[in-house]
């Protein structure tokens, strides 16, 4: 959920990034619908968390939870996998380090997520172990520019650093 509502508060700064592409239409949404990619017996799948903007933290993870369990049971219907506008894909529950999600069509990026690996960092002149995460974002190019996604990914990480906003919604 942490990582639905820094994704959330990325895309209302880059609405491009939550846009899709219709035909020869460029379509800004101004609904936030972020499919969640879980694992079924029939591989991956994408259920939609339909406006999680207005979701709090638990009634998100509720819903990631409840669809998970649906894709376990084969138990997803039609109506929960379309019309996401945003995908988070973690690979890292597989061990993934890196990777590059391949984006869900008509969107126009998926954020991915991988392993989080105790690595060292420089933190005030000293090496220190931090547990860290790699994210990558897979974009359509003919929406969004190397700039813009830069910046999307600068600004999911500044709130993923730190969740005390997140929780307050600042």
């Amino acid at each position: 959920s942490f990582f639905v509502k820094a994704a959330i508060l990325a895309l209302l700064r880059f609405p491009v990034v939550n846009a899709s592409i219709e035909g020869s239409d460029i379509v800004y949404h101004d609904f936030w619908d972020i499919g969640i990619a879980v694992s079924s017996k029939r591989g991956l799948v994408v259920p939609v968390v339909r406006d999680a903007d207005q979701l709090s933290f638990a009634e998100i993870e509720t819903r990631i939870a409840r669809f998970a369990e649906k894709a376990r049971s084969g138990a997803l219907e039609l109506s929960d996998l379309e019309g996401g506008t945003f995908t988070i894909t973690n690979g890292g529950v597989f061990g993934s380090l890196v990777s590059t999600p391949i984006i869900n069509p008509p969107q126009s990026a998926i954020l991915g997520m991988h392993k989080i690996q105790d690595r060292p960092v420089a933190q005030a002149g000293q090496v220190v172990i931090r547990p860290m995460m790699y994210l990558a974002l897979t974009y359509d190019h003919r929406l969004v520019d190397g700039q813009e996604a830069v910046q999307f990914l600068v600004a999911v990480k500044a709130s993923l650093e730190d969740p005390d906003r997140l929780l307050l919604d600042l």
